[in-house]
């Protein structure tokens, strides 16, 4: 399986996160996680990274659509003034309870977004994504 650098996870269920950690980090799937419980936490840790330090950017983000506070529709509205050379690396997939078709259609044809999975993460989905969207 393709070993990353950084995931983001952004999800207000925090039993969610750690079981998503624990999927990654028994798979080696990744090196670093960093988990949000808010989208707006998110979006300012990697407001940081772009100022301080871009080469930290992370890899793959795993985006609920539905939380408190700011949405994931509106943190891939934000996630859209980041720059273009740092967010064209980075993987975003919505992974999400959501069963609307609509969302499921919407996150599909949005270009920011790599793929729609749902809830909860699995090793499948990780394999899925090592073989569909290989890394350099």
């Amino acid at each position: 399986m393709t070993k990353y650098r950084k995931v983001f996870l952004i999800d207000d269920d925090e039993i969610h996160n750690f079981l998503c950690e624990s999927v990654i980090k028994t798979q080696e799937f990744a090196d670093n996680v960093n988990s949000y419980l808010w989208a707006e936490e998110a979006l300012n840790s990697l407001d940081s990274i772009v100022k301080e330090a871009p080469q930290e950017f992370p890899e793959i983000i795993f985006l609920d659509i539905n939380m408190p506070g700011m949405d994931g529709w509106e943190f891939i509205e934000e996630y859209r003034k980041l720059p273009k050379e740092l967010t064209e690396k980075c993987l975003l997939f919505v992974l999400s309870s959501a069963v609307d078709k609509n969302d499921i259609t919407h996150a599909r044809n949005l270009s920011e977004v790599n793929d729609f999975f749902s809830k909860p993460l699995t090793n499948d989905i990780l394999n899925i994504i090592s073989e569909q969207y290989p890394h350099s």
